[in-house]
């Protein structure tokens, strides 16, 4: 769905992370490394294979797209997928920790909800979220007392974290006026953030913004995203959502801070879990989980800006 996790410019795959393979070689199984050049000529390698990541996100994309505006009712089907692969990829990367998750009542509760907050609201979505936590920790207590603050730690953190922020898209959606258009705002503006992070981080990036949680954020990546966000965001509430340019502004600054939250808290959460990538399910992405980082965060402030000022 996105080009790059990067809200900022620069993601965990570049050179910084990866041991420099022969020149002009491989140095990932997803094939040759992307070569972009500074204004002083001085080359840059982006670590993946950009091509193949743009093509894997265009067709993704173009899922997410006939889903949304023949039936919008199908898009509960993408979201359901979405908490099902994102529980997969979060369960291995706790286990790798020693902490277990209540897989079956996280996925059945999960994909409830995706269809309770299209078809009930908020209200639905906060109550099936609430059920789904009284099952999952329920479910964890025939392993006794010990590991038990630890796995219900994990169990509510991927609760909240995966199919409730889903859900927040669903409620966008779920818009009696406008919702695919409110959808469609909330994926172009999030798109929009990391793709102007990226090569403005590639291109320029100099001051490190978070170097301890993610090395490779620059502030010049930054202010790529801002400006990227705010343009995507005021075209796209003037043309598709007959709203006032800056109220697109607005959204779109929310969505540029939303979206590098999102990225460094996936950035620390594989840090902690002592995991590169949470998996393989998108070629030239990693897991889908790398790729939700960001939209995952932004999706509810997306929400909370377009229901107040709109």
């Amino acid at each position: 769905m996105t080009t790059s996790s990067s809200g900022s410019g620069g993601d965990d795959h570049s050179p910084e992370h990866r041991p420099e393979g022969p020149p002009g070689g491989s140095d990932s199984a997803d094939g040759q490394r992307f070569v972009l050049h500074k204004p002083g000529g001085e080359p840059v390698r982006t670590g993946r294979n950009l091509p193949v990541a743009i093509a894997s996100g265009c067709v993704l994309g173009a899922l997410v797209f006939f889903s949304v505006f023949p039936w919008p009712q199908l898009f509960t089907i993408i979201t359901s997928l979405a908490v099902l692969i994102g529980l997969r990829e979060v369960n291995r990367a706790f286990r790798n920790k020693g902490m277990t998750l209540a897989v079956v009542p996280l996925a059945v509760g999960g994909v409830a909800m995706q269809a309770f907050a299209y078809f009930g609201g908020a209200d639905w979505l906060v109550g099936a979220t609430a059920l789904t936590a009284i099952a999952v920790l329920s479910w964890r207590l025939r392993g006794g007392a010990d590991g038990f603050v630890s796995d219900a730690s994990a169990n509510l953190f991927t609760l909240v974290y995966l199919p409730f922020l889903l859900g927040t898209w669903m409620l966008l959606i779920a818009h009696p006026d406008d919702g695919q258009y409110r959808l469609v705002t909330f994926i172009v503006v999030t798109i929009s953030s990391d793709i102007g992070g990226y090569f403005a981080g590639i291109l320029l990036g100099r001051h490190k913004m978070a170097p301890v949680i993610s090395p490779n954020k620059t502030w010049e990546g930054f202010g790529g995203s801002v400006v990227g966000c705010s343009v995507a965001g005021a075209l796209c509430v003037v043309l598709m959502l007959d709203g006032p340019w800056w109220v697109g502004v607005v959204l779109g600054l929310a969505v540029v801070l939303g979206a590098t939250v999102g990225d460094l808290i996936e950035s620390m959460f594989k840090r902690d879990l002592g995991v590169k990538d949470m998996g393989r399910f998108m070629p030239g992405h990693g897991g889908l989980m790398d790729r939700l980082d960001s939209l995952l965060i932004a999706g509810p402030v997306v929400w909370v800006v377009l229901s107040l000022l709109l």
